[in-house]
C-alpha cells in the first residue's frame, strides 16, 4: 500500500506522469483519453459505453460564483483556488488535461468569499471525475478509483465537520470484478438529514456500463430542501426533503488510492426561464457548454437546451437571436469566429428539436461584451454565456 503510495506521490515528477499515463491508457492500450479530456476509445466494445442524454433534466445555476479548470495551475503545485482540511492535493496532468488530484484522505474546499458560508437556497454543482482502472497501477486493492465523498455541510463556519453537520454526503465507490473494464453494480452510497436535523436517513443506487480510464461528470443540484444528483445521462439521486446546506467539501477517504477532478464549477440556482425573459427581454445562461477551444456541445447542455426548446414550442410567436460570447482570453481572431461557431451550434440543436430555423439568428460576439471583470476568473467565467435575445 506505501509503495503504490510512494509511486503516485513521491518527489519525482517522471514517476507521477508515468502512473498518470498508465492509469488513461491502460496496460493493454483500450484507454485513451483526447486532448480535450473527453473519454476516447475506451473500450473494445463501444456500444456496451453508450451514453444518451435525452431525458437528462439537469440545468446549471445562472450566477456562478466558484470555478475552477484548472487549466492555469502549475502541475504539481497545490491548487491556488482550494483550502486543505488534510491529507495531500496537487495539481497533475492526464495526457495533457490537467486536473486535481487527492490521496493520503486529502479534503478540499473552495477558498473564497473570506470563509463564509456561499451557498443559497438554490445552487449547483459540478465537476468531472475520471474513473481508474485499479490493475493500470499495479495493484489488486480496490481496483477501481472514483472521486470519493462530496460533502455538504450546514454552519456558520466553513470547517471539516465531524459527520453530525452534514445536510448530504454522496460517494463513489467500487464494482464487484476486479478486472473489470466496464463496471457494473458501482455502488453509490448516501445520507442526507431532515430540515432541522431531526432525522438522517440514507439510501444507495447502482451504476453499470461505467466505463473506466475516462472522464464521466457529476451534477448536483439543491433547491429549498430537495436533491437532485446526476452522474453522466443518468439521474442517480432525487431527494425531497433535505436540510438546507451552507458550504461543500470534497475529499478521498481512502490512503491508498489517488483521485482525479476536474471543472469544478458552483453556481447559484436558476431564476424561471420565463421570469428572466419577462423581466430582461432575454435569457442569459450559463448552463450551455462546450469542449474547450471547439463548437461542440457538452451533453450536460441538453437539459437546458430542452428548457428553451419548451418555452419556444409553448410560445410559436417567439424568435430569438442566439447569441455566443466569450472571454477574453485568447485572440479576436480565435474568439469571434468560435464564438459564431458555437451560437450556430446551438441553432442546430434547437432546430433538431423541431424548431423552425427562420425563428433563430445566430451571431457570435466574441470577446467584445463582457458583463463582468475579465481579470477575474469569476468574471471570466461570467463572460463566457449564451444568450437568447427576443427578437
Amino acid at each position: 500500500m506505501d509503495k503504490t503510495i510512494d509511486k503516485v506521490l513521491d518527489g519525482a515528477e517522471k514517476k507521477m506522469d508515468n502512473t498518470v499515463n498508465d492509469a488513461v491508457k491502460g496496460k493493454d492500450g483500450t484507454a485513451t483519453v483526447s486532448e480535450d479530456g473527453t473519454a476516447a476509445s475506451q473500450v473494445s466494445d463501444p456500444k456496451k459505453a453508450a451514453i444518451g442524454w435525452n431525458n437528462y433534466d439537469f440545468v446549471a445555476g445562472d450566477e456562478i460564483i466558484f470555478e475552477d479548470l484548472v487549466e492555469n495551475e502549475q502541475i504539481g503545485e497545490f491548487p491556488s483556488k482550494w483550502d486543505l482540511f488534510n491529507g495531500y492535493a496537487q495539481v497533475a496532468e492526464i495526457d495533457g488535461v490537467k486536473c486535481i488530484s487527492l490521496a493520503d484522505d486529502g479534503a478540499i474546499t473552495p477558498l473564497f468569499n473570506d470563509s463564509k458560508p456561499y451557498l443559497t437556497d438554490a445552487f449547483t454543482i459540478e465537476y468531472d471525475v475520471y474513473v481508474v482502472y485499479g490493475p493500470d497501477y499495479g495493484t489488486d486493492f480496490n481496483p477501481h478509483s472514483w472521486v470519493v465523498s462530496t460533502y455538504l455541510p450546514t454552519g456558520s463556519k466553513i470547517k471539516k465537520d465531524d459527520g453530525s453537520e452534514r445536510t448530504f454526503n454522496f460517494q463513489h465507490q467500487v464494482s464487484t470484478g476486479k478486472d473489470a473494464r466496464i463496471l457494473n453494480g458501482a455502488y453509490l452510497p448516501y445520507n442526507w438529514p431532515l430540515p432541522g436535523n431531526t432525522e438522517r436517513r440514507t439510501g444507495a443506487t447502482e451504476l453499470n456500463g461505467v466505463a473506466t480510464n475516462a472522464w464521466h461528470h457529476v451534477a448536483i443540484s439543491f433547491n429549498k430542501r430537495a436533491y437532485k444528483v446526476y452522474f453522466d445521462e443518468t439521474r442517480v439521486i432525487n431527494i425531497p426533503n433535505a436540510a438546507k446546506p451552507d458550504y461543500f467539501w470534497i475529499g478521498c477517504n481512502q490512503k491508498e488510492r489517488v483521485f482525479f477532478i476536474k471543472n469544478i464549477r458552483i453556481a447559484k440556482g436558476a431564476v424561471p426561464l420565463y421570469d428572466r425573459l419577462a423581466s430582461d427581454g432575454k435569457i442569459v445562461t450559463y448552463a450551455i457548454t462546450f469542449d474547450t477551444g471547439k463548437a461542440t456541445l457538452k451533453p450536460e447542455s441538453t437539459g437546458e437546451i430542452n428548457r428553451i426548446t419548451k418555452i419556444m414550442q409553448d410560445d410559436p410567436s417567439l424568435k430569438f437571436e442566439v447569441q455566443g460570447h466569450c472571454d477574453n482570453t485568447g485572440s479576436d481572431a480565435v474568439n469571434d469566429p468560435l464564438s459564431q461557431k458555437r451560437a450556430e451550434a446551438i441553432v442546430a440543436a434547437l432546430a433538431k428539436n423541431g424548431i423552425a430555423k427562420d425563428r433563430l439568428t445566430a451571431v457570435g460576439k466574441g470577446s467584445h461584451e463582457p458583463m463582468a471583470d475579465n481579470n477575474t476568473d469569476e468574471g471570466r467565467a461570467k463572460n463566457r454565456r449564451v444568450e437568447f435575445v427576443k427578437k
